[in-house]
């Protein structure tokens, strides 16, 4: 299948593993870029630059194909060396880079000057042109169902994708709620030129976490994820566990008064515990309402070719037969 989005990033198919905190590792991206997608590694589970070098060097070593690094800019009071970050992603050869979080701006320069693909990751329409504007290459279109931090604005993808779809020029990817073949062949109606799927990759064989996580997913139904962090309007969509119960209590008690230091301890840091140690009620982990759609742990490969298998019989047969 040829998109804008394949051709942009050099791929055999228009799917992209996202980054993710404690699962984007070398096995990861390693493994969907080996089954044709965009294998993502993410920076800031790195520690330092020269951590995120090695695990690129890594990445190297098991595959040949294209993948790319996740750079999450995140307002904090220490933040990480984004400067060394930029300049690792650069010296190390990478050539498609995934950006999230803030308004990514300021690193544009250095990526475009070496020839860096950059996609942004968006839960608007107003931030996706702003990306569009400031010279990003593609925009990642999160809807409301996504994991992970969706916005403020509560707009799912049957309406978000084709809003982006009539307002931009730039190729963009569906991301929230993309699970199989169906999911890309809606994706690709909505005006999208592919799909980006995060928790669907976590429940995979070569996914580097605690077989507990992968379980978690493939037991969870659309119904299992909560919303926390509203009152601070840094909403994010989780799976539900007795931390996140804490957390929704919390705020629920304490309103507009509540603070991100009344609920760090079940937020901040826990993601090793989780990810690495199979500790289900450390702490908020991002999962999206997707896991409902969620049922098996295939390899990447195995995922990816049943995709784009499903996808292609549902084009040529199911649509083809009602379009004739």
């Amino acid at each position: 299948m040829k998109t804008r989005i394949t051709e942009l990033f050099g791929i055999e198919h228009p799917i992209i593993q996202g980054g993710m905190h404690y699962v984007g590792f070398a096995e990861m991206a390693a493994a969907v870029s080996n089954a044709g997608g965009l294998g993502i590694i993410t920076g800031l589970t790195q520690k330092t630059p020269e951590g995120l070098a090695k695990e690129i060097a890594r990445c190297r070593e098991m595959t040949d194909k294209p993948f790319g690094v996740n750079l999450t800019f995140l307002p904090a009071v220490t933040p990480p060396d984004y400067p060394g970050f930029v300049r690792t992603i650069i010296e190390s050869g990478i050539k498609i880079v995934e950006t999230a979080g803030n308004n990514p701006q300021k690193v544009m320069p250095a990526f475009k000057e070496a020839g860096v693909k950059v996609i942004h990751k968006c839960t608007s329409v107003r931030h996706s042109l702003k990306a569009e504007s400031i010279g990003c290459d593609a925009v990642s279109v999160d809807g409301f169902e996504c994991g992970g931090h969706p916005g403020e604005d509560d707009v799912p993808n049957f309406i978000l994708l084709p809003r982006a779809a009539e307002e931009l020029k730039i190729p963009f990817v569906a991301s929230g709620g993309m699970a199989d073949g169906r999911s890309l062949v809606a994706a690709l109606a909505l005006g999208a030129e592919g799909m980006n799927m995060g928790t669907r990759f976590i429940a995979t064989k070569e996914a580097p976490v605690h077989e507990n996580v992968k379980q978690a997913i493939v037991a969870a139904s659309e119904l299992d994820t909560r919303l926390v962090m509203r009152p601070l309007r840094n909403t994010e969509r989780v799976l539900n566990n007795a931390a996140v119960e804490k957390i929704l209590e919390m705020e629920a008690e304490k309103g507009s008064d509540v603070k991100f230091e009344d609920i760090i301890a079940m937020v901040g840091g826990v993601y090793p515990r989780i990810m690495l140690e199979g500790e289900m009620d450390a702490g908020a982990w991002s999962c999206g309402m997707v896991a409902g759609l969620i049922h098996d742990i295939p390899t990447c490969k195995e995922l990816i070719d049943t995709i784009m298998a499903d996808a292609d019989a549902i084009i040529a047969k199911r649509l083809g037969k009602m379009a004739s």
